[in-house]
């Protein structure tokens, strides 16, 4: 999937039960972000500053989306929980997180395990990819993209928590072992 490829399609049940296409957004930008799981601290916070940036989304006429392979009961009452305005919608077979690219093999404490990679992406109103933003950090991410749509200078994110984040910062040497030892300095003789 490549910028101004076509957007795959997907057809899934919303926090309330509904069916939601793509289809349904023709002729609307839309910004479609996966989040890995509801209710979980990491989530919380991106699905809330995503709400907060609602008013600017709204105001651009841009449709905003949640994703998770979390269950339709699960996303309702994460959505209740934390007053989102905007549908989650519930991939519990994750063929749209397939089809987008961002159900991956994670690692957490030695255990490998398939899961939601962080990811953006903003479909216009042709259907057609406009950009995409993967294995994201969760705070600042949601201010990022408004600015993005809006043309705006983007705002410095903290980096990534992912898979990509942890590659290179094994591979950077470490802060404390690139700085030199410093040479005390002699002590001042008295007169």
């Amino acid at each position: 999937m490549k910028v101004g490829s076509k957007a795959p399609g997907f057809r899934l049940q919303d926090d309330t039960g509904a069916w939601v296409s793509l289809e349904d957004f023709r002729g609307r930008r839309v910004v479609l972000f996966f989040y890995p799981k509801a209710s979980t601290p990491g989530c919380t916070v991106e699905a809330c500053e995503f709400r907060d940036a609602m008013p600017r989304f709204a105001a651009d006429g841009v449709a905003l989306l949640g994703i998770s392979p979390d269950p339709v009961r699960k996303q309702a009452k994460f959505k209740a929980a934390q007053g989102l305005t905007y549908p989650l919608l519930a991939d519990v077979e994750t063929t749209t997180c397939q089809a987008y690219g961002v159900w991956q093999q994670k690692l957490f404490w030695g255990r490998h395990y398939m899961g939601v990679i962080r990811s953006t992406f903003v479909i216009g109103a042709d259907g057609r990819l406009e950009q995409e933003w993967r294995d994201v950090p969760h705070e600042g991410h949601a201010a990022y993209v408004s600015a993005w749509l809006r043309g705006e200078p983007l705002p410095q994110l903290p980096p990534a928590k992912g898979a990509k984040a942890k590659k290179a910062a094994a591979k950077s040497p470490s802060k404390t072992a690139s700085k030199k030892a410093t040479p005390a300095k002699p002590a001042a003789k008295k007169k």
